[in-house]
């Protein structure tokens, strides 16, 4: 990888390369109301589903992946709906109310 950036510098050494940006959970919509926190199975497979999550789709997508990567799982967001493989409903809910979110844990 570092060949190719080296490469690229000689090539274009004006170039300016933007530097990765980091989302943070200060970047994220906190809704006022509750999230709700499901556990559901889906074709035979345990689902987490985070329900109620109202902010736009860019904070949606930021959120899942967030998720994703703690969780080490894989997920979509979808219809306000963040769905995440997998039964881990304490620790989703001890991280968002970490960062500040409201969550309300619902079924079983």
């Amino acid at each position: 990888m570092n060949d190719f950036q080296d490469k690229l510098k000689q090539l274009f050494p004006d170039a300016q390369v933007p530097e990765k940006q980091e989302t943070s959970p200060d970047d994220l919509w906190i809704p006022g109301h509750p999230v709700e926190c499901h556990f559901e199975k889906r074709n035979g497979k345990p689902c987490t589903i985070i329900k109620k999550y109202d902010g736009s789709n860019s904070d949606g997508k930021k959120l899942t992946k967030e998720l994703q990567q703690l969780l080490g799982v894989g997920g979509s967001f979808k219809n306000e709906e963040i769905i995440l493989q997998g039964d881990y409903r304490d620790r989703i809910m001890t991280y968002l109310k970490s960062i500040g979110f409201e969550v309300k844990r619902v079924g079983g």
